[in-house]
């Protein structure tokens, strides 16, 4: 094809690329001027979006449906067993609030976790140990593997419970000294406590999300509840921390005997802001004894070996040449 091209002369080359032009002319005018109906394409773009909505609302839906026939089926298991009575499950219950988790079907959940975890690992170790003999050993090594299990299953709800409210409640000490700071800015500008706590809650949506949502029900609470001590009390149950107690304290102690808010939350803020300091100091202060170990594990054989190769290496051939 090329060999053609460059076989052809230049009357012939020029005659090609005039007709090339032509063509492309006629279609751009013709693209220019054909009629196009916006309406159709906005009708076909509208149709394809109301069918991936239908879509995604159907599988919204069928994934909604097997959610409720599950957590159903888990309340009439906890139900039939009689899970859902005594104070265990009061407990249970402050334990999944504090860990930010207040539906009303976590108790349910988390019963059934407990109920169902121990069966259900147990049943894998039986079967990864005698059916696929996994271990090896005398058959009371195999029982007590087993066992292991089932006690894994058992305690597992309550540890991953009890590290998910360590967790939150450290999230929530970090954010409390810069809650405080808003909320002495709110109360100096007039804003009441619950309009305060709304606003601070809006402020730290994003760098504490934790707090600002506990922040944000108490001011609800605050709102429709008719005693103003109730949702503060709630707040304290609901965090069950120390310093957001000394807080609720506070606020309570300020609206009993009208002392000023904005002076006491701004001690608070500075007391709380100085414990943070202090706890970030005793970890610094840890560092070179927590270091001693990989130090001495890591960093010292490489050592050893880097001063002390090449002289055990000549020695091991002079050795050698006698």
């Amino acid at each position: 094809m090329l060999q053609q091209i460059t076989d052809m002369g230049p009357d012939a080359l020029i005659t090609a690329t005039a007709g090339l032009v032509a063509f492309l002319t006629v279609f751009a005018v013709w693209q220019a001027l054909i009629r196009r109906d916006p309406l159709s394409t906005r009708a076909r773009s509208i149709g394809q979006h109301r069918e991936n909505l239908k879509a995604g609302m159907l599988k919204a839906n069928a994934n909604r449906f097997q959610r409720v026939e599950t957590l159903s089926f888990m309340r009439r298991v906890t139900e039939r067993l009689n899970l859902l009575k005594g104070e265990h499950v009061q407990k249970a219950a402050d334990k999944l609030m504090q860990a930010g988790w207040r539906s009303k079907d976590a108790v349910v959940v988390f019963l059934f976790l407990k109920l169902s975890l121990p069966f259900v690992l147990g049943g894998v170790a039986a079967l990864f140990i005698y059916g696929f003999g996994v271990v090896q050993g005398l058959p009371m090594v195999k029982l007590l593997v087993a066992m292991v299990a089932v006690l894994a299953g058992a305690y597992l709800p309550d540890v991953v419970l009890a590290q998910v409210v360590k967790k939150r409640r450290l999230k929530l000490q970090r954010g409390l000294p810069d809650a405080l700071d808003l909320l002495v800015i709110c109360a100096e500008s007039g804003l009441a406590l619950d309009a305060a706590l709304g606003r601070v809650s809006r402020e730290l949506s994003r760098s504490a999300p934790e707090l600002a949502d506990e922040l944000s029900l108490t001011a609800v609470e605050l709102g429709f509840q008719p005693d103003r001590r109730t949702a503060l009390t709630n707040l304290i149950k609901r965090t069950d921390l120390p310093s957001i107690r000394g807080v609720v304290n506070t606020l309570m102690q300020t609206e009993k005997y009208g002392t000023p808010l904005a002076q006491s939350l701004r001690v608070l803020a500075a007391e709380y802001r100085d414990e943070r300091m202090l706890k970030a100091e005793e970890k610094a202060a840890k560092l070179p004894a927590t270091l001693t170990v990989p130090l001495i594990v890591f960093i010292l054989p490489t050592l050893f070996i880097v001063l002390l190769g090449p002289a055990i290496l000549k020695a091991i051939d002079g050795l050698g040449g006698l």
